[in-house]
């Protein structure tokens, strides 16, 4: 029997207090939620995620943050409460942006990807926890031990090499995401080639400037070798508008401008974005990432994330010869353990024969500025 929207919100509520967060009867729970209107989170949800809550012993505060275009970490009279509190979610861009920096407390904290409730209640939210933790450290450990890392799309992406460094981690962040929706982020010493971008560059979620999006009118090629763009090829007009963005950016923060740090993709088969991206970029870009057909590069700053996102539709990510991404569909089964996991989460399985396929393309089907 199908399930009603307030079952399957109070599902992927509980995967998030309980699988993700660990939180028990009793526990003090800390919701911080963005107070700025601009239809980024859903700003029911922190009260609908507390009800969830109270129904099995949860003790919740509610406060409200505005969202600081450039980051900065917590508020002392936040961190006092964060401190207070067994576990902090964050219904806020505070907690994407201070995802890299240094934990303010020993407490657990949580981020929320799943911005409104249609996303918590969908597979996005409600799929185990501990399946997708599973699956990202199945793909760390592949991507680790492959040999040899081959990455196209239709768009024209081409760029290989390997992993260069210690074994992956299982999280790359400071604070829990919620749902795992990608795997760690592969530096990009050990690669080159080139990055095929349509419609769009646009920001990271870390630092929001403005413009923070650079529209392009056809493909524009991102040249780099290591850790370095080394070009740009496309129309005159693309080149021109790309170099002056970058430019721009790096300036504003003083930042190696055309570094590239890493890249990694969307593993969630439940993810979807339905509206177009250019309607909110910042919405998307802390929304999408997490589908399979997404793949993205972290450039201009020696950081993670940096500061300027170049993004990859329906990548093709060969692992030693082995398509594990086909044409933007991942198959787990490809890699070591993941049949085995497929059969172990019932959920999981489900939602890779049935894969979320909207990732806010516009009508004509590729990534669009408007």
């Amino acid at each position: 029997m199908q399930q009603s929207y307030h079952e399957r919100f109070a599902k992927g509520a509980r995967n998030l207090l309980i699988n993700c967060a660990g939180c028990a009867t009793g526990d003090k729970l800390l919701i911080v939620c963005e107070t700025d209107t601009v239809g980024y989170y859903d700003p029911s949800m922190g009260h609908a995620i507390q009800a969830v809550g109270a129904q099995f012993g949860l003790i919740t505060e509610i406060v409200g943050v505005p969202l600081n275009r450039d980051v900065c970490d917590p508020d002392p009279s936040l961190v006092a409460k964060m401190a207070a509190a067994d576990c902090t979610l964050f219904l806020a861009r505070l907690g994407d942006q201070i995802r890299f920096r240094s934990k303010s407390t020993d407490t657990v904290q949580v981020v929320s990807y799943a911005l409104d409730g249609q996303m918590l209640a969908s597979p996005f939210g409600t799929i185990e926890h501990q399946a997708m933790e599973a699956l990202r450290d199945l793909i760390n450990g592949a991507i680790c031990g492959a040999d040899e890392v081959h990455v196209t799309c239709p768009a024209g992406t081409d760029f290989r090499g390997s992993y260069q460094g210690a074994p992956l981690a299982g999280s790359d962040t400071t604070l829990k995401r919620f749902p795992v929706s990608v795997y760690a982020p592969i530096p990009a010493d050990g690669f080159r080639g080139r990055i095929a971008q349509n419609g769009f560059l646009t920001g990271t979620g870390s630092q929001y400037y403005t413009p923070w999006s650079c529209g392009l009118e056809e493909t524009l090629f991102v040249n780099f070798e290591r850790n370095r763009i080394t070009g740009f090829t496309g129309s005159q007009k693309d080149v021109s508008a790309a170099t002056a963005h970058y430019e721009f950016v790096g300036r504003k923060y003083g930042l190696d401008t055309y570094y590239v740090h890493s890249w990694h993709g969307g593993i969630h088969p439940g993810c979807a974005f339905d509206d177009p991206a250019g309607t909110h970029f910042e919405r998307w870009s802390g929304g999408a990432f997490g589908n399979p057909r997404l793949m993205h590069f972290h450039t201009c700053g020696a950081y993670p994330p940096g500061e300027i996102s170049l993004n990859i539709l329906d990548a093709t990510v060969r692992l030693d010869g082995v398509a594990v991404w086909e044409g933007g569909r991942l198959r787990p089964e490809r890699i070591r353990g993941g049949r085995a996991l497929r059969e172990r989460f019932a959920d999981l399985c489900a939602s890779f024969k049935d894969p979320a396929t909207s990732v806010g393309q516009a009508a004509c089907g590729q990534l669009r500025f408007a």
